[in-house]
């Protein structure tokens, strides 16, 4: 399972329809990441570093609990020792390490959870589809900035990509 990008300090031009989105979601995020660890699945977060390469893991918590929505924060932040990659870009598998943590852990399918759908998630999905990696994407547990970008991407990634769009309660973790 891959959660992208849920640590947000929310200070951003589309902060205020993402934050929307996210409280609707977050339920499902939480659920699928508590029933992935309960499955024995590798749970890795990649999370936007905002070009602050200095910036670790916890920093980047830190930034997050101290912006604008931390009630959207604490509840999915990986305080629990996961894997955890920085991306500069859209992306979770550009210029990261995912691809090869991903590869070593012998992991042919992902799961793809957390925000933006039309942009980091919808990126995401292309990049592991190109790399050969069957994926599901949860459209209860994907955010959004603009519900109907989403909603066409959310149709490019089962129709391109091969994704599965199920929801979260229909996700099994451990299946081929």
């Amino acid at each position: 399972m891959i959660i992208a990008d849920m640590l947000n300090s929310y200070d951003h031009e589309d902060a205020e329809p993402l934050a929307d989105s996210v409280k609707e979601k977050l339920p499902g995020i939480v659920d699928l990441r508590r029933r992935a660890e309960e499955g024995g699945a590798l749970v890795v977060y990649v999370n936007d570093n905002h070009d602050a390469w200095e910036a670790g893991r916890e920093e980047l918590i830190r930034k997050a609990l101290d912006g604008e929505h931390p009630e959207l924060v604490d509840p999915i932040a990986p305080h629990e020792p996961v894997p955890f990659l920085a991306k500069g870009r859209h992306s979770a598998f550009y210029e990261t390490a995912l691809d090869h943590l991903l590869s070593s852990a012998e992991i042919g399918r992902v799961v793809l959870a957390g925000q933006v759908t039309e942009q980091c998630i919808l990126y995401s999905a292309l990049d592991a589809y190109i790399r050969g990696y069957e994926m599901a994407v949860p459209p209860d547990a994907v955010a959004h900035i603009n519900r109907e970008f989403a909603e066409a991407s959310l149709k490019m990634m089962e129709s391109n990509m091969h994704a599965e769009l199920r929801p979260v309660a229909d996700i099994q973790f451990g299946e081929a």
